[in-house]
């Protein structure tokens, strides 16, 4: 199908996908109409922005089998996925510790800024010894899922919990080549990007939300579990979507009936202070992972979130937020499941 008869978004998520897939990821997505209807010849930062998310979403989905199982019961049901927000973990520990990689956020701030994110808010996760961030889309914040950016800082561990993070930290590569990195400057700029241009620079952009360090040995992964489900999560999986977030209209009387159904959901809702945000979530799915030597592990993966949002009478506006307390709760569900010899 030539660009004149599909949306950009449609044209870079089927160039990366393949059409079957991408289709498939569209139609669960309930996308805004201002976003869709963008055509050629250039890209914008928003559509690109927008089309990063879909394929993440689908990756997700892909490594998460209980949350592609719930968003096929929920277009069975002829609803649609209100694509929320999407989180990740990175490590933040000193510089050149973390190979060639950036350290911490900066490994995705370089992506999110040129393409039109903003901070909006910190979030301490004083307990997680973590730091989160909240980045909003400027031009449609409602609209383009938030990103939940989190860094979990190795100086405030113990000198052998550093030592083993440098030592599986610091064979990370640098998965942005020269030329997505001039994409990503033109968007920053405000120069046009043709669509050949987003569409060779798209892959690459998303292959950076992954593992890029090597597989961990046993014994380093052990030890920063020990100290840190984080940590050891990061160790596995990297920095990978942690979790996909629907936007749902009673989280409350989802949870409910998630529940009677025996879905894996977390016993518990998150509110937070304010009581306009409230957020629960299935439970990691457990995946094989390779570590050195060979050895086959299964380990916690990524999850499915559920998000509901109220407007803020202060503004007129939904309310965007994220809480503290909600973020360290919804954190525990990849340390909920067992661990094993594969």
């Amino acid at each position: 199908m030539s660009i004149e008869n599909q949306s950009v978004i449609h044209a870079l998520v089927e160039g990366l996908l393949g059409p079957e897939a991408a289709g498939a990821a569209l139609a669960a997505l309930d996308l805004d109409r201002r976003l869709t209807e963008q055509g050629g010849p250039h890209v914008s930062r928003a559509a690109f922005a927008m089309a990063m998310n879909v394929a993440l979403f689908h990756d997700l989905l892909r490594r998460v089998p209980s949350g592609a199982a719930y968003v096929a019961d929920r277009l069975a049901h002829g609803g649609k996925v209100l694509f929320d927000h999407g989180a990740l973990r990175t490590m933040r520990l000193a510089e050149g510790a973390t190979g060639r990689l950036p350290p911490g956020e900066e490994a995705f701030t370089r992506i999110l800024l040129p393409l039109g994110y903003e901070m909006a808010a910190v979030y301490p996760l004083d307990r997680l010894r973590m730091t989160g961030r909240a980045y909003r889309h400027a031009d449609l914040p409602e609209a383009i899922p938030q990103f939940f950016l989190s860094e979990l800082h190795a100086d405030r561990f113990d000198p052998e919990f550093a030592e083993t993070a440098a030592r599986v930290f610091g064979t990370s590569r640098d998965p942005l080549t020269g030329e997505a990195q001039a994409v990503l400057g033109k968007f920053a700029d405000g120069q046009p990007v043709t669509l050949a241009e987003a569409a060779a620079a798209l892959p690459v952009i998303v292959a950076a939300f992954d593992r890029q360090h090597q597989p961990p040995s046993v014994e380093d992964y052990e030890l920063l579990l020990s100290r840190s489900h984080e940590a050891g999560w990061i160790a596995t999986e990297g920095n990978a979507f942690n979790h996909a977030t629907d936007r749902v209209a009673d989280v409350a009387a989802l949870a409910e009936r998630l529940k009677a159904e025996d879905w894996p959901i977390k016993d518990r809702l998150e509110i937070s202070r304010t009581g306009r945000v409230r957020q629960t979530a299935l439970r990691a799915d457990t995946v094989e992972r390779l570590f050195a030597g060979n050895e086959l592990r299964r380990v916690p993966g990524s999850f499915y979130e559920f998000i509901s949002r109220d407007i803020d009478p202060a503004t007129g506006r939904l309310d965007l937020a994220f809480d503290t307390g909600n973020a360290t709760g919804i954190f525990a569900m990849t340390s909920t499941q067992g661990e094993g010899r594969a």
